[in-house]
């Protein structure tokens, strides 16, 4: 039997449908606000909530998260992106270990480990951190340019990667996955080499 993988996996943008979420919020808070109301689809970019909203600034669209999902932040009103817990429960099936690796911020921590519970979330190790490399993994999913290069750079014997989104681009070193099922045979071929 060969040993099971470290997965170092991002939430939002990767497990957590972070944008749906926001979209639909906003619209349903402040409808008639922008000339046209905001969807996932338009998210084309990190820090989207600016260019698309009302907000001048993510400190303001921060301080509107804080709270709107019915009193809780955000983080915890979020619905997983169809597949993702069920690819999760796949790969601690076969043995891996679910290692979170996510940054939020300080209102979200409390919201996000509830979230995880919520949703059933098979993870040995939750870790809320600015620097994901320092959280040791075999393998990374990641959605963040910034991220998925700090990790392609920080932990390189790690296959880092990154989950394609319309608002990252590719990083050398990174290999893209565009599903979960994309994910799943890449950790399948890395235990193999592995073994």
């Amino acid at each position: 039997m060969v040993d099971g993988l470290r997965l170092g996996i991002d939430m939002d943008g990767v497990i957590a449908d972070f944008n749906a979420g926001w979209t639909w919020r906003y619209n349903r808070d402040f409808p008639g606000r922008v000339p046209r109301e905001p969807t996932s689809d338009d998210v084309q970019e990190w820090d989207a909530p600016v260019g698309l909203t009302h907000f001048t600034t993510m400190g303001q669209f921060w301080n509107w998260a804080r709270t709107c999902a019915e009193g809780r932040s955000l983080f915890y009103g979020l619905d997983p992106y169809p597949g993702a817990i069920e690819a999760l429960h796949k790969l601690h099936d076969d043995g891996h270990e679910i290692v979170i690796v996510t940054t939020k911020p300080r209102f979200a921590i409390k919201d996000t480990h509830a979230w995880l519970r919520t949703h059933d979330v098979p993870a040995g190790e939750v870790h809320i951190v600015n620097d994901k490399t320092r959280v040791d993994c075999d393998v990374y999913l990641d959605d963040a340019d910034h991220n998925v290069r700090d990790l392609v750079l920080g932990r390189p014997r790690a296959v880092t990667c990154r989950y394609v989104r319309p608002w990252n681009s590719p990083v050398p070193g990174a290999l893209d996955v565009e599903e979960w099922d994309d994910f799943i045979v890449a950790v399948e071929t890395l235990q193999q080499t592995r073994s």
